[in-house]
């Protein structure tokens, strides 16, 4: 499965004269963002690291200060920039919860040891998560993820196991 940077944020905006930078969290944990912290930063094809400085909270912004960055001028060409950890750099979730990243990849089976296909995406729908699974022929077959489908994800192996239920593969 891949190994990808993960996006935690995304500079909007400067922020005053000294290279303070406006920032998007786009993670659950923005208490994540603490001084010393070391990100990658990247802008098109460009990353290059920087390091947290310190970070308060603007609505529902965050203000950081990268020691790297020291006026407005720097910070101003950082616009648009993402803010990416590595994927074992991810705060940790309760057990049985996952992060899309971890689950794109993954071949799917049913209960029954019938491969179905690998799952390409994950759309968040409000009321569930739904699997997006493409198989051999490039079909492509949803599959709600709810308890009673999904028996079992097992990350180590890059796979998930699901219960077919009436309907699911018409």
């Amino acid at each position: 499965m891949s190994q990808k940077k993960i996006i935690i944020g995304k500079v909007i905006n400067t922020h005053g004269l000294r290279g303070e930078v406006k920032v998007l969290p786009l993670t659950d944990f923005p208490e994540r963002f603490r001084s010393d912290l070391k990100l990658y930063l990247e802008q098109g094809e460009k990353i290059h690291t920087v390091t947290v400085n310190r970070v308060r909270t603007q609505g529902r912004h965050l203000i950081i200060k990268f020691s790297e960055i020291n006026d407005a001028n720097e910070a101003e060409k950082l616009r648009g920039a993402l803010l990416k950890v590595e994927p074992w750099e991810v705060e940790p979730l309760p057990p049985g919860h996952y992060y899309i990243f971890q689950l794109v990849g993954a071949s799917v089976f049913t209960t029954d040891g019938d491969f179905l296909g690998t799952l390409r995406e994950v759309i968040a729908t409000g009321a569930n998560d739904v699997f997006v699974v493409k198989n051999d022929e490039n079909k492509e077959i949803l599959i709600p993820a709810l308890k009673d489908v999904v028996k079992n994800i097992d990350l180590d192996k890059g796979k998930i196991e699901i219960k077919i239920i009436p309907g699911l593969l018409d």
